[in-house]
């Protein structure tokens, strides 16, 4: 059926020659820029992921930081209200001890008035009680 002649080899060595320049000139070279392209994908991957979980980190710090300066002014905050609730109750107290004091000096003033008037009325009865016993009596039996 088939002839074995040059004619077979022939084509066998121009068959390995194609396929040896085909290699050399196409699947070498394609094989060569799919391999790179590949890396360079997968360089471009690792650098992405590394980039996200980096961004993650920040991003997570600045959430810690924020929460804790949240925490601190808010620590100020309370701190500023309870130096106001203190220093009110303070000058709410001082102002009472002013008032009470100068309710005190106002007794007393009151209460000297008042021995001052008594004493006046006194002399005054005192002078009224002799003036009548004089138009009763007469001036002769009064002293």
């Amino acid at each position: 059926m088939f002839d074995f002649d040059a004619t077979l080899p022939l084509m066998a060595v121009q068959f390995l020659l194609l396929a040896a320049v085909l290699n050399a000139i196409f699947y070498k070279p394609l094989t060569k820029v799919i391999e790179e392209r590949a890396s360079y994908i997968r360089t471009n991957e690792t650098e992405a992921r590394e980039r996200l979980s980096k961004a993650e980190e920040l991003a997570n710090q600045y959430e810690q930081q924020l929460g804790e300066a949240r925490r601190q002014s808010q620590a100020i905050i309370e701190s500023a209200q309870a130096e106001a609730k203190k220093i009110a109750a303070q000058k709410i107290a001082e102002a009472e001890q002013e008032a009470q004091a100068q309710r005190e000096q106002a007794q007393r003033e009151i209460e000297e008035q008042k021995q001052q008037a008594m004493s006046s009325l006194e002399q005054q009865v005192d002078a009224l009680t002799r003036q009548i016993l004089e138009k009763l009596l007469g001036p002769e039996l009064v002293r």
